[in-house]
Parts: C-alpha cells; structure tokens; sequence
C-alpha cells in the first residue's frame, strides 16, 4: 500500500469527540430494521474531511452512517440531508449508489442528524496513478469512472423528483459567489493569487451549459470499485451535489490532468500516461462527449482556473474547520500549506490567457 493507501483506507476508533451512544443507535435501528438487529461494533473510515463516516457491524449486516459533525458549523455545509436525497433518488437509475434506509434530524439519537445507507464492499483507490494495479485494470479503472460520470449526466432529474434539488440558472455566478464567501469566512492567510482569481472569475463567465445532476466532488476515491472487473458499484460523498453545470462537474474531474504529479495526491501530470495505460486528456474528454451527446468544450481554460479555485475553497474549509476545532481527519491540518500552491496554479492559467 502506498502512503495515503495508508492514511485513509479502512477504518479506525472512533475519535473522542466524535463518538456517538452506541445503545441509542441500536434502539433506533431496532425500530428501522428489525427487533432483532444488535450492533457489534462501530468504527470511524479514516478518509473524509467533512462528514463523519462510520461502520456499523451487527449481527444482520453491516451499515454505514454518516452524520453532520458536532460543534460551529459553516452555514449550508455538511448537507447530508441533502447526500441522503439524491441518493435515494438515484438508486432508481443506472447511477451506481450505496442502498439508503433513512434520514433522521433527531439530534437526540446520536447528537447530530444522520442517514443510514449499505456498507458496500469493494476497493477505493487513493493514488490516481494506481501504483498497485497492472496496466489492464488502470485502464478499466478510468473507463469506467468515465462511463459512471456521464451516466450520471445522462439522468433525467425531473423524472427522479429531483426538480427543486437546485437552481436551474446561473450556477456558475452562484457557484463563484459560495466559495468566495467559504474561502473568506475560513481564511487563515492572505494569499495574492485568490484575491486576483476572486476578482477575475466572475467577470469571465462563460455563456451557461445544459442544467444536470452535478455530483461537485467527482473523483477516484470518492468511488468504490469492483475488486473483479473494477466497475464503479457507488458513488460516495454527495455532499456538494446540486443541479448545475455538466461541464463544470466534469472539468473538476479532468482537473487531475492539469495538476503536478505530487499535488496531495490529485495530479497526474507529467506522468508516462501511455506507459501506465491510463487515457490521456483529450481521449478521456471525447469518451465523455461520445457518452452524453456533448460537443468539446469551449472555455476550457476558464472552467480549470475555477475549478482550482473552487478546490482551494474545499480545502481552506477544511483548514477553518481546523481552527474551530471541527475538522474529522488528523490530516485536515495539512491542507493550509496547500491552498496557496492552488491559488498560484490557478491564476497561472489565468496569465497565460492574457
């Protein structure tokens, strides 16, 4: 396993501030599953900033609850109402998700709400070079978080009940204006290039895209595969889904071939991609065009400059969280020297148009 293998696959105790009564839990499940259901054991997943994750074993089967983390939040941040909708919504399509039981606001059973949803079992990856897979499953691997994005793009929202799951207008100015106000209200440090990307990006928008199912976190270890073919069998964290941008969504994804080999695991350029068997830029984008009936992109540069942007954002949140005490991960602390790499890749692009 390599280093972040390490760090963030699996699971561990359940950090001290972040245990949950293990009793009220099981009366709850008991009500949902069954009087005979008794939980074994519970176990917080390494990986994850935002949300809290844990497995429950019990006698029956093993489940996955996720929950809004206790303490001062962001206003609009850790949604899992909202994971918990989609979801449910497309578990009546072709889009792999994990099979959820229930949403439940009663701060009362585990002292923040939560959902319960299926342990689903297979590999998740956290090197997007693969460095433990053979040349035929990189490749398989790629495909199909390829295939799983556009069929995601493919949904029909309307016909899943998800009409009013966003604005259907706008996305981009809505998007630029949120991580902004994310990105100051977490600010650790004053860093030039975001304050430059801050002024440019909204007077540069380009003309609005068709409105889909936008997952807003789409990458390779947010996705369990399966360990036979390395098919993608779900999606996970939802938490930044909404109605928006297909190709917003998807250049957040191809955004890995934009950043250095090396950029806390996200990069793949300046790797031999034709020898590791992974698809190069254009060939992945033309998959995905081929798939959803698109066309190639225009303002490509734009959509990068702001989707490093909007990463930067992630991980400054992450980086407030630690200062508020609120962060789930050991390794959120991290990030603080990241975001100022980010904001320079990003207005490098933005230099270079000009």
């Amino acid at each position: 396993m390599t280093d972040r293998d390490q760090i963030f696959s699996g699971v561990k105790e359940v950090d001290e501030k972040l245990q949950i009564d293990k009793n009220s839990l099981n009366d709850f499940l008991k009500n949902l599953l069954g009087n005979k259901i008794i939980i074994n054991d519970i176990k917080q997943f390494k990986g994850g900033q935002s949300n809290p994750t844990y497995l429950v074993s019990t006698n029956e089967k093993d489940l996955v609850i996720r929950r809004k983390p206790p303490g001062k939040l962001l206003k609009s941040a850790h949604a899992v109402d909202r994971e918990y909708r989609v979801m449910t919504a497309l578990n009546r399509t072709d889009v792999p998700v994990p099979k959820t039981y229930v949403y439940c606001d009663d701060t009362n059973i585990i002292g923040t709400p939560f959902f319960v949803m299926d342990h689903v079992k297979g590999n998740i990856f956290w090197e997007l070079l693969l460095p433990n897979c053979d040349h035929e499953q990189r490749r398989d691997i790629y495909l199909s978080m390829n295939d799983t994005i556009a069929k995601l793009h493919n949904v029909d929202f309307s016909k899943v009940g998800l009409s009013d799951y966003g604005k259907h207008e706008e996305y981009m100015s809505r998007q630029i204006h949120r991580w902004t106000k994310q990105y100051k209200d977490s600010e650790t440090q004053d860093i030039p290039e975001m304050n430059n990307l801050i002024e440019w990006l909204p007077k540069n928008l380009p003309d609005e895209q068709d409105t889909t199912i936008v997952h807003g976190d789409f990458r390779l270890d947010n996705m369990i595969f399966d360990k036979k073919n390395n098919s993608v069998v779900a999606i996970l964290d939802w938490e930044l889904s909404t109605l928006g941008n297909p190709i917003a969504d998807f250049t957040y994804h191809m955004m890995s071939w934009r950043l250095p080999v090396g950029a806390r695991g996200m990069g793949i350029m300046g790797a031999d991609l034709q020898k590791l068997n992974i698809p190069k830029e254009d060939e992945y984008a033309e998959l995905y065009y081929k798939k959803t009936g698109r066309t190639k992109i225009q303002n490509w540069d734009f959509y990068m400059a702001y989707n490093i942007f909007r990463l930067a954002g992630i991980a400054q949140g992450i980086v407030g969280r630690v200062r508020d005490g609120t962060a789930s991960s050991a390794q959120a602390k991290e990030y603080e020297s990241f975001v100022p790499i980010l904001g320079k890749l990003g207005w490098n692009i933005v230099e270079r148009l000009n």
